[in-house]
């Protein structure tokens, strides 16, 4: 769940991380107000997505005038496929040198990672690839946690003000106590006076741990989604339109990306992410409608695994939906597992087809077929 950056430095906020005076604006007039109360302001979009800056959605302005002005030509930007409707109007800061601080969850390392550079404001990942001694990282032990030694040490040696390894402290707190996958301050600024500040904030927080963050779930910025996922979500079912040319149904939701790699391994693109899992039976003809709905879909995969699933309950969902929608577009299925003598018996003989005794192979006809 992305969080917008005034949603994600209220958050800070809320951990003691400080954090410039700010507020959110929808009209020219109301970043005019805020500007006349604060004085000098940065305008800026309020989107999930990165590169603002490059986009044009961020502007300084001098006066309230001025941050009218910019207002009016950063609300209704699309940015990253997202339409501008908020600003925040944020106190210019004197800005002395900037860092980049962040915690995120690392994969690789299993464990949660610590990472901070002297150069803050630029693409981190350029400064990776570019410079990797700049970023300095440091893997948690997470039954330990990340105390202030430890940020001391991480930073030992570099010319930053004594307030960074507190911060890198608290940093670590907020991603700890607030479920978030990850927590990326860039730019950290020392201002003129002194003062360590967090200029800019994204925060993703862990979609399964919403139940246990209440207070703040809220804050997260809406999914933006096509017609054809929001069609999938009111129906139920997990669908994610990826813009390939084949048609995926699979039970459950590793067999459904397995199901996706393969199809990119042999050359084509999936057309879409769906799980119908043991569901398949009663919301097989939704889900086969709404594959058939995207007009970019030129063949269908239908791959089924049963373990405690019964393959051949989930191919009789798929056999009425075949027969009530009668598609006409040419469909490979791969059926393997519980009652798979069965499902495949029902397959042959009600849709005519004969699925594939291996998965791979029925993934390079759907490919070829696609072409």
């Amino acid at each position: 769940m992305n969080f917008e950056e005034h949603a994600g430095k209220r958050v800070l906020a809320q951990a003691g991380v400080p954090i410039p005076r700010g507020r959110l604006a929808t009209s020219p007039d109301e970043a005019a107000e805020i500007a006349a109360e604060i004085g000098p302001v940065v305008v800026k979009a309020q989107v999930p997505a990165g590169k603002r800056g490059k986009a044009g959605g961020i502007k300084l302005a001098a006066s309230p005038d001025e941050a009218r002005e910019a207002a009016q030509a950063i609300l209704g930007m699309e940015i990253g496929g997202h339409r501008v409707e908020r600003l925040l109007i944020e106190e210019k800061a004197d800005i002395a040198r900037e860092f980049y601080a962040a915690v995120l969850d690392d994969t690789r390392g299993r464990a949660p990672l610590v990472m901070f550079s002297t150069e803050g404001g630029m693409d981190i990942e350029e400064v990776a690839a570019e410079r990797p001694e700049a970023l300095r990282k440091v893997s948690v032990d997470i039954r330990k946690g990340f105390d202030l030694a430890q940020a001391e040490a991480m930073v030992g040696g570099l010319d930053v003000p004594d307030a960074v390894p507190q911060f890198l402290k608290s940093l670590y707190e907020v991603w700890r106590t607030r479920d978030a996958e990850l927590v990326e301050i860039n730019p950290l600024a020392e201002l003129a006076d002194g003062r360590v500040v967090a200029l800019d904030c994204k925060f993703v927080l862990d979609d399964s741990a919403a139940f246990r963050q209440s207070d703040i779930a809220g804050w997260g910025a809406a999914e933006t989604m096509t017609e054809l996922e929001s069609r999938g979500r009111d129906l139920g079912l997990k669908y994610i339109e990826l813009g390939g040319a084949v048609g995926v149904l699979a039970n459950g939701a590793g067999l459904t990306m397995t199901t996706m790699d393969a199809i990119t391994h042999f050359g084509g693109r999936p057309a879409n992410f769906l799980e119908i899992g043991g569901e398949a039976y009663t919301k097989a003809t939704d889900a086969l409608r709404l594959v058939l709905s995207n007009p970019e879909v030129k063949s269908l995969i239908i791959n089924f695994c049963g373990a405690f699933a019964r393959t051949d309950v989930m191919a009789e969902g798929v056999v009425r939906a075949w027969m009530d929608l009668r598609p006409n577009l040419p469909a490979f299925f791969s059926i393997h597992g519980t009652n798979e003598d069965e499902a495949i018996r029902l397959v042959r003989d009600r849709l005519g087809f004969e699925p594939y005794d291996r998965m791979e192979d029925a993934v390079r006809a759907a490919v070829e077929a696609a072409r």
